[in-house]
């Protein structure tokens, strides 16, 4: 099995991988975890997208509503997918709970049921209620007579999702830091102790006996029986169950399949040279021409050789067909059947194994087993095979079933093939030279397998294989392509090659220069410079990357700013009707003031699709709002001309002042703590530097909290903006303001996207669309708000400052890089967001203002996948605090901190929320009147 734990002061969180490794291809022992790829939206073949630091802490930060910023264990045993809300989910104090769902009888009968006193704790959504047993595949009778079945006829489901709180985690803390004397005792007596069963019963009476003839069993009472364990049965929580190979298969090809992703870090031949089926997924495989799969089968680390046929329905895991088989040689694995290879302790050579996709391997032969989907006592018959050849004991000992039957035999690969055609029935049957040798060679029983799997080397031969083929990826991506795939993944993948990892990442370092020449037109060169970076950290050496990081950020603002000027003059004005000579000219004779003020901005959905490389390569979509605060337009400029024959002096709302004697001395970069770079740069993209002959004063102000996540250094740089333009007679329209924004921000080398700067210019609520290209095209679309929402609007929306101060380019600059990388999941979240911006729009046009809060809160979730630390305990809080209250919230702009929305169910919901915010002693916040600014 394979965890990754998040530690902090307060905080663990425990994930597993997604079932038993035995079982379910994708549960990796080596240390990583990773989401069943399947189930990611994705066409990306790079690979497995691993479940590393920011995404798990994303994952922490649900983890954290649940237990109520207190800490503990949350952890995931089962062999589930689950989804669901953690800002619903209260788990009992002091106790261990385990999660529930409730189903049907049929359903139990194969799975953990449990059973639970009749007092219970009801709220809205869920059930807790103390764990009296724990049953294991019961009949309906067993369930019966345990009183396990409800009074609508279910029962319940045990997910394997485990918590512990309080003193229940501390006594599990001590247990783990005593815990040394225990592990050398399991490893000396060569015996099991389960986390889902033993662990588990200690917190449950009725299982401390059984719990007590387990290895360490009366250590696990003794240490955590003290404590409770509830049920906590959550009755919209919905899960995938991965129990067996068929159930697999189901998921793949059912209702979700249209966001199944079915090839991930592979090597396939042309349709011409092979015949793959469209519907069936191939993850971390080699298929050489010649291969023929069927529909929906499941094909994961492998490497199949030319004259294999697979039939549909069929899972293929770890087979290695040798590609020097003879001309002669053929395989055909029937319809609906599994095969799989693994290494045993103590042989050099490997086990293949098969059987029928819903064959029950614990049946008796002498009632419904089956072998390779045919009953197995006729398929003994057809081969002449005696149950004396299976099995070596009595009848009467112990039940006699596929499980226990000594069925494969370990010879050369070939004689293995050859003999796994016979048993499966597709050869001559009673054959009595195949008979010979299956019954000469060495053969073990599934149960003999499950104990002697040789794990080390199956994880390294894994890794391996996985190395190879990310380096074929690479190389492909790196010869051939426009570098479109993660390259930062690939190398993590190739790194796992235990010797030449490093030295493959090397020779793709040196072609950098080669494949940066090739492309130089229609490579963007922040993401060559990008790649640069990565294989640079791939070979370790992170100096030189970090020096080239700055290369990045350049290239992305020389993107950028080529984006805005490409069809424009030299200095991005239009003054129809002027020569280039008299262009932002300022006259003495002419004195001039203007004075810009602007609102900010609330952004719904949709944010971070509207920043550079992103929207210069990809569409994007936002859905914001501009809004007085307390009544006023809280952010503007004054400019002016002065006596002065030169110089230019700028002062701000914090006292800070400085006169400009040369205005032509203004040079990036700047220095990150120049309180006036951000006038600077708005002097250099309108081009007054350049034509500058009379002095000028300008004066900024924003009268809003520093950090506010309002959009307040780019609307405050588009007043600017707008003000030098307007008093230089330049192009002041909103469009070419807000371009002229994009590039300035590149130049301050905050980077940012043109949402804020649209979302202060532009009056009310609308809808914003960038088209990639050269130029950049923006088409504000304005939402003509009824009065009606209006009004809904402004009696049931909270703006809130939470007081907690965050800095948008610390968050841009990861999120940046991330995509850069061509991180897959940044990708998808952003694409989801844009099309969240789309439906938010028609909840607004349709004046369906609940639906929106389901909108903004899934914009927020999305927010903390991209970026974990956009939250924290004190936003988390809060925002448990109002789930009661609201329809839905987030954090404005980045995240991290500045100003939240929350969106009441009503008026009356609204006006009780604000008071009980503005009462309680835990929430220092300050809630905003507020008005659309129109």
């Amino acid at each position: 099995m394979s965890w990754v734990r998040f530690l902090s002061e307060k905080h663990v969180l425990m994930l597993h991988a997604g079932g038993d490794s035995k079982r379910v291809p994708w549960a990796n022992p080596m240390g990583k975890v990773f989401l069943p790829l399947p189930f990611l939206a994705s066409d990306d073949p790079d690979g497995p997208v691993p479940l590393l630091f920011d995404h798990i802490l994303a994952l922490a930060s649900s983890a954290r509503h649940a237990f109520g910023d207190q800490g503990g264990l949350f952890i995931m045993t089962g062999d589930v997918l689950p989804c669901f809300d953690a800002f619903k989910m209260t788990l009992p104090e002091d106790s261990a709970s385990i999660v529930t769902v409730p189903i049907t009888l049929d359903i139990a009968s194969n799975h953990g049921v449990v059973v639970t006193s009749t007092s219970e704790s009801l709220a809205e959504g869920f059930t807790v209620s103390l764990v009296n047993d724990l049953l294991q595949k019961p009949t309906v009778e067993e369930l019966v007579k345990k009183d396990a079945i409800l009074h609508d006829g279910r029962t319940l489901l045990d997910t394997g999702i485990i918590s512990a709180r309080g003193r229940a985690w501390l006594d599990l803390v001590a247990l783990g830091c005593s815990c040394q004397p225990m592990i050398s005792e399991l490893l000396g007596c060569k015996k099991e102790m389960s986390l889902y069963e033993d662990l588990v019963a200690a917190w449950v009476p009725s299982r401390h006996d059984w719990l007590r003839t387990r290895p360490l069993g009366d250590h696990l009472v003794n240490s955590l029986g003290r404590q409770k364990m509830y049920s906590y049965c959550t009755y919209d929580l919905q899960f995938l169950h991965f129990g067996t190979s068929s159930e697999v298969l189901d998921h793949l090809s059912g209702d979700a399949s249209g966001i199944v992703g079915r090839r991930h870090l592979c090597s396939i031949p042309a349709t011409t040279v092979s015949d793959i089926a469209a519907s069936c997924v191939i993850l971390s495989s080699e298929i050489a021409p010649g291969v023929s799969i069927g529909e929906d089968s499941l094909i994961y680390d492998s490497t199949v050789s030319g004259a294999v046929q697979i039939g549909s329905q069929s899972v293929v895991v770890g087979i290695h067909i040798p590609s020097e088989a003879p001309e002669s040689f053929r395989f055909m694995l029937p319809d609906r059947h599994c095969l799989w290879e693994v290494p045993l302790v103590g042989h050099k050579e490997r086990v293949i194994v098969y059987c029928g996709l819903h064959d029950n391997p614990k049946n008796s032969i002498h009632k419904d087993a089956t072998f390779c989907g045919k009953p197995l006592e006729k398929v003994l018959c057809d081969l002449g095979i005696e149950e004396s050849d299976l099995w070596n004991f009595k009848a009467s000992s112990q039940e006699r079933c596929l499980w226990n039957a000594k069925m494969f035999p370990i010879l050369t690969y070939s004689e293995m093939l050859k003999l796994a055609s016979w048993l499966m029935g597709l050869d001559d049957g009673r054959s009595k030279e195949k008979i010979a040798l299956w019954r000469s060679a060495k053969r073990v029983s599934l149960e003999e397998l499950h104990g002697s799997i040789n794990f080390p080397e199956m994880c390294s031969g894994s890794s391996n294989h996985q190395a190879d083929l990310a380096a074929g990826i690479a190389k492909a991506c790196v010869n051939y392509g426009m570098l479109g795939r993660n390259l930062s993944q690939l190398c993590h993948e190739i790194l796992q090659k235990e010797s030449l990892g490093l030295e493959i990442c090397k020779k793709f370092l040196d072609q950098c220069p080669k494949f940066q020449e090739q492309n130089s037109r229609i490579l963007p060169k922040s993401r060559a410079y990008q790649v640069e970076v990565d294989l640079l950290r791939a070979c370790g050496d992170e100096a030189k990357a970090i020096e080239l990081e700055h290369k990045v950020w350049e290239a992305i603002a020389e993107e950028t700013a080529s984006a805005v000027r490409y069809g424009f003059r030299e200095h991005l004005l239009e003054s129809s009707g002027k020569p280039p000579s008299e262009k932002n000219h300022i006259s003495l004779s002419q004195p001039r003031r203007t004075k810009v003020e602007l609102p900010v901005r609330v952004d719904f959905v949709g944010g971070w699709s509207d920043t550079p490389p992103w929207s210069l390569e990809r569409a994007g979509c936002v859905l914001n709002m501009a809004i007085t605060l307390e009544g006023s337009l809280p952010i503007g400029t004054i400019i002016e001309t002065t006596n002065e024959k030169s110089g230019i002096s700028i002062q701000d709302d914090a006292g800070n002042a400085l006169h400009i004697e040369d205005p032509r001395t203004i040079k990036t970069p700047f220095e990150v703590n120049d309180p006036f770079r951000l006038v600077k740069s708005a002097l250099l993209v309108t081009g007054i530097v350049q034509e500058h002959s009379t002095g000028l004063a300008i004066k900024t102000w924003a009268n809003v909290p520093r950090g506010s996540g309002l959009g307040t250094s780019s609307i405050l740089a588009a007043a600017v903006v707008k003000g030098l333009l307007q008093i230089s007679d330049g192009d002041e329209s909103n469009e070419n303001v807000a371009r002229l924004v994009l590039v300035l921000e590149q130049l301050m080398g905050t980077g940012g996207g043109w949402q804020d700067q649209i979302g202060g210019l532009y009056p009310g609520i609308k809808f914003t669309s960038s088209f990639p290209g050269i130029p950049l095209r923006l088409q504000v679309v304005p939402l003509l708000a009824s009065p009606q929402l209006i009004s809904e609007l402004q009696q049931r929306l909270l703006v809130v400052f939470t007081g907690q101060v965050r800095l948008a380019h610390q968050v841009l600059h990861k999120v940046v890089t991330r995509y850069l990388q061509r991180d897959n999941l940044l990708i998808s979240s952003i694409k989801r967001l844009t099309e969240l911006a789309k439906a938010g729009r028609e909840a607004l046009m349709n004046c369906e203002v609940d639906e929106l809060g389901e909108i903004m809160s899934e914009a927020w979730r999305l927010h903390q996948e991209l970026d974990p630390y956009c939250s924290n305990e004190f936003v988390d809080r809060l925002f448990a605090f109002s789930q009661p209250y609201s329809s839905g919230f987030k954090l404005v702009g980045a995240g991290g901190g500045g100003f939240s929305l929350i969106l009441a169910k009503d008026a009356e919901k609204a006006k009780e929320l604000r008071q009980r915010l503005e009462e309680h002693p835990e929430f220092d916040v300050k809630i905003y009147d507020w008005s659309i600014s129109l």
